[in-house]
């Protein structure tokens, strides 16, 4: 029983979240901890959860919760998702499938003609902002409520909902029109009567499709036939994954051997495929055909795959339609962006909030003071109306046109070029940054690799030594030719004899680079690709071959650039691929011989096996030789035992460099046979044929001989270490979530300075267990300022018992590396840091797989990288190069934010000065709800008269770019968002009760004989104050502030001529008036310009020191 006391004990402390972990017990067993998993932290939570559930819990949000749970409950009834099932798919018959399956169509839409209104409109109204306004607006219909004229409240409303209406209309339609586009494209379909041309959006399950090269694939199909004589073509699939090099995919060898097209509907053949899911990159399915004897079965594999959305590049395919529409992998694996709100949107809106509150205190207060008589309820009203001005519709609309000019500004800066905004609703976003969070493939690398270095356990090279590898290779191949030509060994004697005068260490270093060279030339996956002439038959002659294999217009196509970089290389030391099918691969030697192999398996490289390897026969001597290439982790244990390899990694992971490790196995014909027999045997299975093929490739595995350690370095971007030293220094915090592996990771964390020189690295060590994440979590925080480096298993067994303690500690990290992350775990740790930290973060990727990170952060930036566009077209800002992100950030975000804080409380200050003379002249008038100024004043005070001033604060900086740059430390004062909080609001609010007093009474004590005085003498002072009060703010000239504050000064004087019905002309023109109006301006503005003044000589912000 003390066991199980003590057990309740820990999970009550654990309920208590800063419980500091090395204070607590950890168990003796570790089966406690695994016993308890399920209802851990689960009891006292339901047991408070019950406690709370009282009227109380219903007055003070129940009712929220409750109307949400019912309204999901709902949309979970509406929306019940079809189980998606496994099929069985007939060649050409799509009428014999049982089920209904989803049209093939492409659908971005929003909205529809019935939902565009109600949609917009709500997307409108659901700021509380606008549902205000709508509300007085419509007021104005009740006559007993009616103020001054109608338009003066709908026509402001209505310019706001047209415009946004307008906006979206377009986005609508040109979403529209894509969809259409694509959903009519025609492809041809094979019927028994021959090609009919269908539309995109008609084709079904069972279809079978004719894809010309360079055409979009229009549904996931299974590859059954091409034009191309070796059965197999490319496909390009930037569109899917985001990168962009090709894929080889291969059709199914039954249908390929028939003799014609037209054969298809002779045979009776059906394919099994499993259900849809969004795995591009596997697949499990048969291939059956039964009017054969016996009946002849293919295992259907990834690369017999068509996915929809990516591109024929070569040759002309036909396949058999498996999913259609929203079951097919690319739309499977669209994520919808969420709308973005920027802080700024939230921070003023909860200042509205607090204004809507004064404006309802004040009507109150004002119809207290006429003692609640006659009907008070509807005077209440007609206050909060005539003091609906404390929150000016204008707010909005000047903040829409901000973000745009904002917008619009950085895509025309000249020092970094390229640059596109995607998403206009979130410049300010740039300027409140924490934490960013960056890949690394392609983002602060270059995605181009070079080969660096072959070791070969006695002996290294590295760049400069490459000649002496190119000799030896020459020397090889020299003898070779010799060989076959009649007496067998006697050509070859001679420069053999001459060697052993040498040290005999000699020859075996020349013949293991030999073979190391050999074995990189053949283990891979590229295909050569020539402009001229694509495929060249196998029986090519060697003089024919020259002329197509000429080097200069060959360029090679593989999956990784990794592979290039090895490929490229043996090319440079004299051994050239010139041609690859899928059977058959063609070296060049350095004297211009061709060597044929025989392509017989072929195991491609996959995250989890690590590696790949390829069985090849030589078509002159008969050998088989398997060959296999892979990372240090997964190759360790498959080779013969040495001592070096461990090492010898280790050093060149320390240098920056990708490792691969390359290892032989000969084998003679029946061990091969065997092996082939068990391996078909194991890929026709349909229960867990992964493991089975993998079981039946391992056996093969073992002993292989170690023939050497390549490196590969991925050179870094243009400028990325100044560029993260820059964002360093601004106080922004750099996590970088990679797919690549741990060394890899941590050594191009130090070479970008992402960690520095004299930082310590705790590498986390991999944990699978609770027991194990507690003591390694306790390792780390006794460890003080260092970078943390942790591999995506080890991070999600933290997060999934330790979460709030994982993430309090890696946010006191400089440097975090999370390496081997899925994209799914990228943008799950940036939700995990807007939760725990409540900070604004950024992510930046190159690739397919950064577009979930991306989308989840507060602002995504994309860069147009080797990977392909999606990341940039997800994005909300697309850069060209890492190190414009400096730039973006500190001058661009920085001005954004500052201008955007300043605009937005100076539209409230115009708003709440005019409120303030409205409460003065009710107030001394008796309580009249009566309205101060009438019709068009009302309307030209907040548009003609004080718009164009007020707007050009977003030409405003307080720092010229050369410093922000300069001095980043400047943006840490940014993200403490001082800018805009609820002190500046109540100085602004101050500021507006000071002015708007000091302008009504001395209105009111100046005039002499007639009412229509008070109107004109504090409207112009009004007016005055207002461009004064701009000028105040600003803290640097541009001209356009100067033309826009002339210009409205003098469209005011101008329109004072056709003001009769407002002002009293001849008074107008009389001296009493210019002194009045000059004093009461005088004495508004001029106690504010004192006051700055004295403000900037005694205690100036951080940047005014720095520009003085």
């Amino acid at each position: 029983m003390d066991w199980k006391r003590n057990r309740h004990m820990i999970r009550y402390s654990l309920e208590d979240e800063s419980s500091n972990l090395d204070e607590m017990p950890l168990m003796m067993s570790e089966e406690g901890f695994e016993n308890e998993e399920s209802d851990y932290q689960t009891l006292p939570r339901a047991r408070v959860n019950q406690r709370q559930r009282g009227l109380g819990w219903f007055l003070l949000g129940g009712w929220k919760v409750l109307c949400g749970s019912c309204c999901d409950c709902l949309a979970r009834i509406c929306r019940r998702k079809k189980e998606l099932k496994a099929r069985t798919v007939w060649l050409g018959c799509p009428d014999k499938c049982e089920e209904k399956f989803p049209k093939n169509a492409i659908k971005n839409q929003k909205y529809n003609i019935f939902t565009f209104v109600p949609g917009v409109l709500y997307q409108q109204f659901k700021f509380f902002l606008n549902l205000y306004f709508l509300v007085v607006a419509c007021s104005q219909f009740v006559p007993s409520l009616k103020i001054g004229y109608l338009y003066t409240y709908w026509a402001p409303l209505g310019f706001v909902l047209a415009v946004t209406m307008v906006r979206e209309a377009v986005d609508e339609v040109r979403r529209c029109q894509r969809d259409k586009e694509m959903n009519s494209q025609l492809y041809s379909k094979l019927t028994m009567r021959g090609k009919i041309q269908v539309k995109s959006c008609d084709i079904q399950v069972g279809d079978m499709i004719i894809v010309e090269k360079n055409q979009r694939i229009p549904a996931d199909l299974i590859f059954l036939r091409t034009s191309e004589k070796n059965g197999a073509c490319f496909i390009r699939t930037d569109q899917l994954d985001g990168e962009t090099d090709w894929k080889l995919k291969v059709a199914v060898g039954c249908t390929q051997r028939l003799p014609a097209v037209g054969d298809l509907f002779s045979i009776r053949a059906y394919v099994y495929a499993q259900k849809p899911q969004l795995d591009i990159h596997s697949f499990e399915g048969n291939f059956t055909r039964e009017d054969t004897d016996p009946q002849i079965n293919e295992s259907l594999s990834i690369e017999n795959t068509l996915w929809a959305s990516t591109v024929v590049a070569s040759g002309t395919v036909i396949g058999v339609v498996i999913y259609t529409g929203k079951e097919t992998r690319s739309v499977l694996n669209t994520s919808y962006a969420k709308n973005k709100v920027g802080l700024l949107d939230l921070e003023l809106n909860r200042l509205t909030k607090a204004l809507f509150l004064a404006q309802v205190v004040l009507s109150v207060v004002m119809v207290a003071l006429q003692g609640f008589v006659g009907p008070w309820f509807r005077n209440l009203f007609r206050f909060v109306v005539l003091f609906s001005y404390i929150i000016p519709i204008s707010l909005r609309v000047n903040l829409d046109m901000g973000k745009s000019a904002y917008g619009w500004m950085i895509m025309k800066d000249e020092n970094i070029p390229g640059t596109v905004v995607r998403t206009s609703t979130i410049p300010e976003e740039l300027g409140r940054l924490v934490y960013l969070l960056t890949d690394k493939t392609g983002t602060l690398t270059q995605n181009e690799m070079i080969f660096k270095r072959l070791h070969l356990g006695t002996v290294s090279y590295g760049t400069d030594t490459m000649d002496e590898i190119q000799s030896h290779i020459v020397q090889s191949y020299a003898q070779v030719p010799s060989q076959p030509s009649g007496g067998g060994t006697s050509g070859a004697t001679p420069s053999r004899k001459t060697q052993t005068s040498g040290p005999k260490v000699r020859k075996s270093v020349s013949s293991r680079i030999h073979e190391a060279v050999k074995a990189i030339a053949l283990c891979h996956n590229v295909t050569p690709v020539y402009e001229s002439h694509v495929g060249v038959n196998g029986e090519t002659e060697s003089a024919e071959a020259d002329q197509d294999f000429s080097d200069d217009n060959r360029t090679y196509q593989a999956s990784s650039p990794d592979e290039v970089a090895l490929v490229r290389w043996t090319e440079s030391v004299g051994l050239t691929l010139v041609n690859r099918d899928l059977t058959s691969l063609q070296l060049k030697t350095p004297s211009g011989q061709i060597l044929s192999f025989h392509i017989l398996q072929i195991f491609p490289f996959t995250s989890e096996s690590k590696r790949m390897g390829i069985i090849v026969r030589e078509e002159s001597t008969g050998d088989i030789t398997f060959y296999m290439k892979g990372a240090d982790v997964a190759m360790a244990s498959i080779v013969q035992y040495n001592d070096w390899l461990e090492e010898e990694c280790g050093n060149m992971a320390r240098e920056g460099l990708r490792t691969l490790v390359v290892a032989k196995k000969s084998l003679s014909e029946e061990q091969y046979q065997d092996f082939e027999n068990r391996y078909n045997q194991a890929k026709l299975s349909i229960h867990d044929r992964a493991l089975k093929v993998a079981a039946v490739v391992e056996s093969l595995e073992r002993e292989m001989e170690l023939l050497c350690l390549t490196g590969v370095e991925d050179q870094l971007q243009a400028d990325v270490r100044p560029t993260l030293e820059l964002l360093r220094n601004a106080g922004i915090k750099i996590w970088m979530l990679t797919g690549d592996k741990l060394e890899t990771a941590t050594c191009i964390a130090k070479s970008s300075h992402l960690v520095s020189r004299s930082q310590d690295i705790h590498v986390f060590k991999p944990v699978s267990s609770r027991g194990e994440a507690h003591l390694e979590l306790n390792a780390f925080r006794r460890k003080h300022d260092c970078a943390l480096v942790i591999s995506g298993d080890s991070l999600e067994v933290c997060l999934r018992y330790y979460e709030h303690e994982f993430v309090e500690l890696a946010c006191q990290c400089p440097a975090v590396v999370c390496c081997r992350c899925s994209p799914t775990q990228k943008a799950q740790i940036v939700t995990l840091l807007q939760q725990h930290t409540a900070n604004r973060t950024c992510a930046i990727g190159d690739g397919g797989n950064d577009v979930s990170m991306i989308q989840a952060a507060d602002c995504g930036i994309g860069i147009e990288g080797k990977e392909g566009k999606q990341a940039s077209l997800a994005a909300d800002f697309s850069i060209t190069q890492f190190k414009h992100i400096g730039r973006l950030l500190m001058v661009h975000g920085r001005n954004s934010y500052k201008r955007s804080a300043a605009l937005g409380q100076f539209v409230m200050h115009r708003g709440m000065i005019i409120s303030t003379m409205q409460a003065v002249f009710s107030s001394i008038f008796y309580f009249a709800s009566v309205p101060l100024y009438q019709g068009f004043l009302m309307v030209g005070y907040a548009t003609i008269y004080t718009m164009f001033p007020v707007f050009s604060l977003v030409l405003d900086q307080d720092v010229k770019p050369e410093m922000a740059l300069l001095y980043p430390e400047l943006y840490k004062d940014l993200t403490k968002g001082r800018s805009l909080s609820f002190k500046t609001f109540l100085i602004w609010v101050l500021i507006s009760v000071y002015q708007g007093g000091i302008l009504m009474y001395g209105a009111l004590v100046l005039f002499e004989s007639e009412f229509v005085h008070v109107v004109a003498i504090s409207f112009t002072a009004l007016i005055l104050t207002e461009l004064l009060m701009v000028a105040l703010t600003i803290r640097t000239w541009h001209w356009l502030m100067v033309v826009a504050e002339f210009f409205s000064l003098g469209c005011y004087l101008a329109s004072l001529a056709f003001l009769n019905e407002y002002f009293d002309l001849s008074f107008i023109t009389t001296w009493p008036f210019l002194w009045k109006v000059s004093a009461i301006t005088l004495v508004s503005c001029l106690p504010l310009y004192i006051i700055k003044y004295l403000k900037r000589k005694f205690s100036p912000p951080s940047y005014s020191k720095l520009s003085s």
